[in-house]
């Protein structure tokens, strides 16, 4: 159960078997609810019963007649099964690319639930404390070209805490399995026998052109899309099959590889007044849209001072982005060059 409503300063009694209680305990705790928990009938003291006014009857605590004879008519009584997900394992969380309201509710469930969390410079969902109420949170974020914390060493910490018995969230931004190492950590998992689960989340590759107005697919214009990894230049080999497939190209991570990038598509054929667009830091207060072509687009990055985190597109569906500037009420910060 996923509690939405305000329950800031509520007294809570969550009550249940040891070891059954912690999910519960963590998602009103989340919702800033005053929890205390009880795993035994005879833990339920007059005080705690009169101070309560919500009860969460978990598990075999339901048929707990004493429990339920001091709570019943006096408090608001919540039965919920007991947690069927085994503890010691991880769960890949996809948090989006870079707005806390993309996060999904099977997300916000898993961090609800979290023992531990592991988490990215590009997962921005906010106060992670917060939505992870009592858990370990390590910051493993990387910058370009610098990993203070090696891949390695990720999986084993996050394997280490799952085969100590604890829920291990790897909170990662965008979708876990797009440019993210996704794969990597599920087998790294696999490998220990970690149950491991993955949650997917909105791609940056597609959601930041959208937040610009730009669909990367549109009838009649585009039904391809390509996505790249910006990390290294484009072979001449593959820029040449890009030019000659169309459609739209997405590169990620790749401003600072942008005037090679660009250079292979011009040189493979590439018209150079096709449509081009950087959008920076995608559903943020800071997102910025520059417009120009494949030909004028490096000149514009640089004269704009245009850095990551950003997403670069390729093709006609860039025009759209006039569209999206004339909706009603748009408040677009757009350099066109």
């Amino acid at each position: 159960m996923l509690i939405e409503t305000d329950i800031t300063g509520l007294p809570v009694l969550v009550i249940g078997p040891t070891g059954q209680t912690d999910p519960a305990v963590r998602r009103y705790r989340r919702g800033g609810a005053q929890v205390i928990a009880v795993e035994s009938a005879s833990g339920l003291t007059p005080v705690l019963a009169e101070w309560a006014r919500v009860a969460v009857l978990v598990g075999a605590a339901r048929d707990w007649g004493q429990a339920r004879a001091a709570l019943v008519g006096s408090v608001l009584l919540v039965e919920e099964a007991a947690p069927n997900a085994a503890r010691g394992r991880v769960v890949l969380v996809g948090a989006g690319p870079g707005s806390a309201g993309l996060l999904t509710l099977d997300g916000l469930r898993a961090l609800a639930d979290a023992d531990v969390v592991l988490t990215d410079r590009l997962a921005e969902v906010g106060d992670v404390a917060a939505l992870a109420p009592g858990a370990e949170v390590i910051d493993v974020g990387k910058l370009p070209g610098h990993h203070a914390v090696p891949q390695t060493k990720i999986e084993r910490i996050m394997v280490e805490r799952a085969l100590a018995g604890l829920t291990v969230v790897r909170l990662k931004g965008g979708d876990p399995y797009v440019f993210g190492r996704g794969g990597e950590e599920v087998a790294a998992a696999v490998d220990a026998g970690v149950p491991v689960t993955v949650i997917p989340g909105v791609s940056s590759a597609v959601g930041v052109p959208g937040a610009a107005g730009i669909p990367v697919t549109h009838r009649g214009v585009s039904h391809v899309v390509t996505i790249l990894s910006g990390h290294v230049p484009l072979e001449d080999e593959r820029a040449r099959g890009l030019a000659q497939l169309g459609g739209t190209v997405v590169v990620l991570m790749g401003m600072h590889n942008l005037v090679p990038i660009a250079a292979a598509l011009e040189r493979s054929g590439l018209d150079p007044d096709t449509p081009a667009a950087v959008v920076e830091r995608g559903f943020t207060p800071d997102q910025r849209s520059l417009v120009g072509t494949l030909g004028t687009l490096p000149g514009l990055v640089e004269r704009n001072g245009a850095a990551s985190p950003a997403v670069i597109v390729i093709g006609e569906v860039v025009r759209q982005s006039e569209v999206w500037a004339r909706r009603a009420g748009a408040r677009v910060l757009e350099v066109v060059g």
